[in-house]
């Protein structure tokens, strides 16, 4: 059967998205990925899910809810719709003060606790298109005292989709809005399509499918000296923000860092952590020596 453009447009005019469904797409990004949508999101919600509920013939945004909550194949779906409802912005070498931070103070007093066992591993939590992860294995191939080292770079994501892209590990200008040219230069290939990051770059980065909200299947990450959550946590209502901190919390080494987005604060939510000075930037520490 063919479905012409008068039929599609009539189907989305007959579309319901209420004020109650909308609540209910609420609860379900709050329970499945932690995140919080605002009053003011209901529009943005409804537009991104036009697609969707049209392709499986829904009459209203309510059955297609019901079909993401109940039915036995929902999980491929449901994954769409997080991609769909999540923020993905990001890009190379954001936040350069912090990571000035990380790579000459912090990343100092890490290599003097590890020089033993010379090892460092290191958590992108909610990596995004993988800008972040790339970033740090950058920052860190210029450190020749890592030449024998094993460097352990974790990414991870709710987002399938952005996942895949950043495995790909290809980008195009706006990702580099921020990178010194050096940088672009040394590490990536100029293709037809967009630039290439490097294998030296990529081998250092290990991505993963993985929810905040959920860290009982995060066993693996265990032993960090330093956690990445940037521009995350401000997504998510104060109950999660303490869970997600109390699970860095538990995966970091004593001694180990935790660096969030210069919006973020840990202020009511962790007094666990010590705030620590740096030249450039603040930074959170767990307290006591590895």
């Amino acid at each position: 059967m063919i479905t012409t453009q008068r039929e599609t447009t009539d189907a989305e005019q007959s579309l319901v998205f209420s004020d109650e469904t909308f609540r209910l797409f609420q609860d379900l990004m709050l329970q499945k990925a932690g995140v919080v949508l605002d009053e003011k999101a209901k529009e943005f919600v409804r537009s991104r899910l036009k697609e969707s509920v049209l392709k499986k013939q829904f009459s209203d945004y309510k059955d297609y809810y019901f079909y993401l909550k109940y039915d036995r194949n929902k999980d491929v779906e449901l994954f769409h719709v997080i991609d769909l409802l999540t923020i993905h912005e990001t890009y190379f070498f954001r936040e350069t003060l912090q990571l000035d931070t990380f790579s000459d103070e912090v990343f100092e007093e890490i290599s003097q606790q590890n020089k033993a066992h010379k090892t460092i591993r290191i958590w992108s939590a909610g990596c995004s298109t993988g800008e972040e992860a790339y970033t740090i294995s950058m920052l860190l191939l210029d450190k020749p005292e890592l030449k024998d080292w094993r460097v352990e770079i974790f990414a991870t994501d709710v987002s399938q989709q952005v996942l895949q892209y950043a495995r790909r590990g290809i980008y195009q200008d706006h990702s580099f809005r921020a990178m010194p040219t050096e940088y672009l230069t040394r590490y990536f290939t100029k293709e037809s399509y967009g630039y290439k990051i490097k294998d030296q770059v990529k081998e250092k980065v290990n991505f993963f499918h993985a929810n905040l909200i959920d860290p009982a299947k995060m066993f693996f990450l265990n032993e960090m000296d330093i956690i990445f959550c940037r521009n995350v946590i401000i997504y998510f209502n104060l109950e999660v923000k303490k869970k997600v901190i109390s699970t860095f919390y538990d995966k970091l080494k004593r001694g180990g860092f935790l660096l969030l987005g210069h919006s973020e604060s840990l202020s009511y939510i962790n007094p666990d952590f010590e705030l620590r000075h740096f030249k450039k930037d603040m930074v959170y520490q767990k307290p006591g020596k590895s």
